[in-house]
């Protein structure tokens, strides 16, 4: 005599809860990867600290233009290195195509890779503003705090394409080193490191060809040391290189 035990069907997680519970697994890998965790959160804050804190204590101008800029040069590095590196590891290793056979919605590891770059530039963001704050003698509003912030937050979106692009584009040994060949310059070329009017004139008359300029320049509107140019052409331009990096990212990915 055949018993048959009728259990209870599963509730369908929802398309939300999918979401949130990628996102949620993306970013404790890599916050459990120091290789990852610790120089993104650490090196802007402490590169800070030097350049902004002690080599410019009583001078709360360049206190202030070094904050900014090191949050912009913070921010690109989740963005880089959570796309283009941890891609190209999930694509040699074969995670990728095993992420498309999974019952998930085809666009949720890569969502969960932007809201993980996003929560990484608020934690780098708000640490320094905080050290900007409390060592340096910056002063800003309640609306410059919260502006530049967003801007911190907003402007990760254009490198997580850029670092998509790398990561589809390069095999997981070789990522790192690319990531860092476009990182690396892209900073000190786009002025985040030291004014731009420090080095010969040739370098300030093209940084407006680098999504990290333009950044920059945002971020240095908010405490009053930026060019002067107008927000909507930085925010064009962020914005096209957003749109150009992911669209040829996403035809690539297509092929694979």
């Amino acid at each position: 005599m055949n018993i048959l035990i009728e259990t209870p069907a599963l509730p369908r997680p929802s398309l939300a809860g999918i979401y949130l519970r990628e996102a949620r697994y993306e970013f404790l890998r890599l916050l459990r990867t120091p290789s990852f965790a610790l120089p993104t959160m650490v090196f802007p804050l402490m590169f800070y600290l030097l350049f902004g804190v002690l080599l410019n204590r009583g001078n709360p101008g360049s206190s202030s233009y070094l904050m900014a800029s090191y949050s912009v040069f913070g921010v690109m590095g989740p963005g880089l290195f959570g796309f283009g590196v941890s891609l190209a590891l999930d694509r040699e290793r074969g995670l990728l195509t095993l992420k498309r056979a999974l019952p998930v919605p085809a666009g949720a590891p890569l969502l969960a890779k932007m809201v993980m770059a996003m929560v990484f530039a608020t934690c780098i963001g708000a640490a320094l503003m905080l050290a900007g704050r409390l060592l340096g003698g910056v002063q800003l509003s309640l609306v410059q705090m919260a502006t530049l912030l967003l801007i911190d937050v907003l402007g990760v979106l254009p490198f997580c394409a850029l670092g998509l692009l790398i990561g589809i584009l390069v095999g997981g040994s070789g990522a790192p080193a690319v990531v860092n060949m476009v990182y690396l310059p892209l900073a000190l070329l786009s002025g985040l490191w030291l004014p731009l009017s420090m080095l010969p004139a040739f370098f300030g008359q093209i940084a407006p060809l680098w999504p990290a300029w333009h950044l920059g320049q945002l971020a240095l509107k908010v405490v009053g040391h930026d060019g002067g140019h107008p927000v909507w052409l930085h925010v064009a331009m962020l914005i096209a290189v957003t749109v150009v990096c992911f669209a040829l990212a996403q035809r690539r990915l297509q092929r694979a």
